[in-house]
Formats: C-alpha cells, structure tokens, sequence
C-alpha cells in the first residue's frame, strides 16, 4: 500500500479582493519537496497576488495556507522567510557595489568572534567560504574573492540571486520571472540553477511568460485565469499552443 506524500506548501481555497476587484478566487493546490512548478497566467491573472499571499505581503480574506503542514498565519514577509519561504521577484535585490559573498549573506551577516564581533565587525572570510560552498551546491562557480556583483552578467546576477534563496531557504523558492530580459545564453544558467535547487530538495515555483523556459524546466504548471486556477496538470501535457490556449482560454 502507498503512502501518499505529505505537501511541504498547500493552499486552500484561497480568495483576495481589492475593494471591488477579485484578485484571487478559491485557489487550491499543493506543492511537494523536489517540485518545479510553474505559474502562469496573462496579465491580471492573479499571479502577482497569488506570491504576495504565499510570501506573507498581503493576508487572504479567505482559505487557509500549510506549510510543512502546519496552518500558516503571516503577520509579515518576515514570518514567511522564518517559515523556509524565500521569494525572488523581478529585481533580484542584489547590492552592486558588495562582493557576492556580502550579497548572500546581507541583512544575515556573520559577526567575528570575541571582542571584535561585539564590536560589530564581521567575519567577512567566513561569509565568502560558506558563500562559495552554498552556491556550488547549485552549480553556481563565479569566482567569489573580491569581485562585486556589477561585475556579473545578468546570467550571473540572477544566478547568484537564486543561489542565495536556496541557500536560505528551508522549503520553497518563489522565482519571479527570473529569465526576464536575458539572452539565450544567460536564461540557461538560471534554469540550470532552478534545476539544481529542485535537485538539492527544494519546491521552486516559477513564474514566467516565456512558455518554452516553463516546459523546459519544471514537472507540473498550474494555470491561473481571472484569479482562479483553471488547469493544474504535469508539463508533459502541455505543448506550447496548448498552454497558451489554456492561458488564453481558446482551445487548441
């Protein structure tokens, strides 16, 4: 007899207005440990609102979120990231002019031991090895030492963004349309890191409109319509034009 896989995030029938407009309507599904999952949908979809409830920025007004099984309540971002979630939207929020190691740990910054950590200074060696060792679990090999993250291809930056997402988090990634404005080249080295992520155990949920990055990387697409999912079902059964039908709500 098979043991059914407990979900490490699930939603029920989650629902959000803005005063007069429904942004979300009952939406439900489940995410699992080891999962890329894509969240597509056109423009006032709902996606945007479905990462901000996921992501502790704005509360539902109804339904309930899980994570790890355990009823979920955010009062903050803050109680989300504390819960393993960590979000990637469109601007990486990475500091240009702070070397790599700096950017992973900023805002969670190592302070030296003793006297010299009471005194604030940190412990910047420290932060560049565990920097290194963190991002090469995701396939991740820019060189760290002294080089500042202006200094990166928009691959890399990317990159390096994700990199410091799953080195925080303890359950799911939320990437927002991380391959935005990226050459060919460049969106593959963020795909092989998504991959890498789902490979080290994490639940990554990917937004994005590029279609065929979607099909690529991820094993299940929940499509959203008006705020409501209207498909929910492996990658292997969406072609380009049936996913875009689906989105669009004209068959193909």
């Amino acid at each position: 007899m098979s043991v059914e896989r407990e979900p490490i995030l699930e939603l029920r029938h989650i629902s959000k207005s803005y005063g007069s407009v429904r942004a979300l309507t009952d939406v439900s599904f489940r995410a699992y440990s080891g999962e890329v999952i894509g969240l597509v949908g056109d423009n006032g979809a709902g996606k945007s609102s479905l990462i901000k409830t996921i992501s502790g920025v704005h509360n539902p007004d109804s339904g309930e979120l899980f994570v790890d099984g355990v009823a979920r309540h955010w009062k903050s971002p803050h109680d989300s990231m504390q819960a393993g979630i960590e979000t990637l939207y469109q601007d990486s929020g990475l500091a240009p002019d702070l070397t790599i190691g700096s950017n992973i740990f900023l805002g969670r910054e190592l302070l030296r031991r003793g006297v010299l950590g009471r005194l604030g200074f940190l412990d910047q060696k420290t932060m560049e090895r565990r920097a290194l060792e963190e991002l090469e679990k995701v396939g991740i090999t820019v060189p760290l030492s002294k080089r500042t993250v202006s200094q990166l291809s928009g691959g890399q930056r990317q990159a390096v963004a994700i990199g410091r997402a799953a080195m925080w988090a303890k359950h799911v990634i939320i990437l927002d349309e991380p391959t935005n404005h990226l050459g060919a080249r460049q969106s593959l080295e963020v795909l092989k890191v998504i991959t890498a992520a789902k490979e080290q155990g994490l639940c990554v949920l990917f937004i994005s409109h590029t279609l065929p990055h979607v099909l690529e990387v991820t094993d299940r697409i929940i499509v959203l319509r008006l705020g409501a999912v209207v498909r929910d079902a492996p990658t292997t059964e969406y072609t380009v034009e049936s996913l875009l039908g689906t989105i669009t709500g004209l068959s193909v």
